[in-house]
């Protein structure tokens, strides 16, 4: 560590270390009569430094949080023998380089977050096969396609957002139909339509997809998502109809679908109190596109959907 600007360290001295500010102990799985050290929880005490080679040693560590610090560089490859952690957090840092593999390895690992760093490349398609919970990857620099194995994931969230992915949403997303409940991929790069697939998310509550270059028209599938709460398909280049089996879902309580071009919505639709509908080419609306720019659109884009 080169700052400690809290003071949060100031008692780190000294063979006591289950005092240690940030470090929590508890009985050791192989002896119930040894205290180690189970957890370090760091956040927001805004420590500069980097991770050390020698934290491999605590491999009886399960909670591992230093979000909202100022540690950067990368992850040392001794991480790998914490073979008990359940919780990974290192947020809001300055961590960079290519997706750390190291975590991959990690059998009990049921939480990771990464967000808000400078990682870039790849996301390795074995993440999703590992049994996590929650992986929240946003607002970094990650460049590639989403990985088909996604479907593979039993996580309940999944956040993407913020980052520089392109191509389309994989249409195997339909297979984490029994545990998905948060689906968040704004500002990503997507393109192409929308999966018919998407609609057998039936557990999903929030889905925000905003923000991309996805186009075509919304599934009617989409309709079968009954447990959806929040959905926002704003600033895509969405036209025709929207389904009213979507506007008619029994939990929705907030629809934003602005800055498309859809040009023909069901009155269900209009009567959705959470509703945003400005900025499209819906007739006898008001706040919506000129004329001449929904002509243009209809006259000259494409029609089809790009899959590749």
């Amino acid at each position: 560590m080169t700052d400690d600007p809290y003071n949060i360290t100031s008692n780190w001295h000294g063979p006591n270390v289950c005092a240690y500010n940030g470090v929590f102990c508890a009985p050791a799985l192989d002896s119930c009569h040894v205290q180690t050290v189970a957890g370090i929880d760091l956040n927001h005490a805004n420590i500069s430094g980097t991770l050390h080679k020698k934290l491999g040693l605590l491999t009886d560590l399960s909670l591992f949080h230093i979000n909202t610090n100022r540690f950067c560089g990368s992850f040392p490859s001794t991480l790998k023998n914490w073979h008990l952690l359940h919780e990974l957090d290192v947020s809001n840092n300055h961590f960079y380089g290519s997706f750390p593999k190291v975590f991959l390895s990690l059998p009990h690992l049921k939480y990771i977050d990464l967000r808000y760093n400078h990682l870039e490349g790849s996301i390795p398609s074995e993440l999703f096969d590992l049994h996590l919970d929650a992986i929240f990857l946003n607002n970094n620099k990650f460049t590639c396609m989403i990985p088909e194995s996604i479907g593979n994931s039993p996580v309940s969230a999944v956040v993407l957002a913020h980052n520089n992915f392109h191509g389309c949403l994989p249409s195997s997303i339909s297979k984490m139909s029994k545990t998905l409940n948060e689906l968040i991929l704004e500002d990503t790069g997507l393109k192409g339509c929308l999966p018919h697939e998407i609609g057998e998310l039936t557990q999903l509550n929030v889905l925000d997809i905003s923000h991309n270059k996805l186009s075509g028209s919304l599934p009617t599938t989409m309709g079968k998502m009954k447990n959806l709460k929040q959905l926002n398909v704003a600033f895509n280049n969405f036209y025709g109809e929207i389904p009213e089996s979507i506007c008619s879902l029994p939990e929705l309580e907030n629809f934003t679908y602005s800055f498309n071009f859809f040009d023909d919505v069901p009155h269900k639709c209009l009567e959705l109190k959470g509703a945003d509908n400005r900025f499209n080419c819906i007739p006898k609306m008001t706040v919506q596109k000129s004329s001449s720019v929904c002509s243009f659109f209809n006259d000259y884009y494409p029609k089809t959907c790009d899959r590749a």
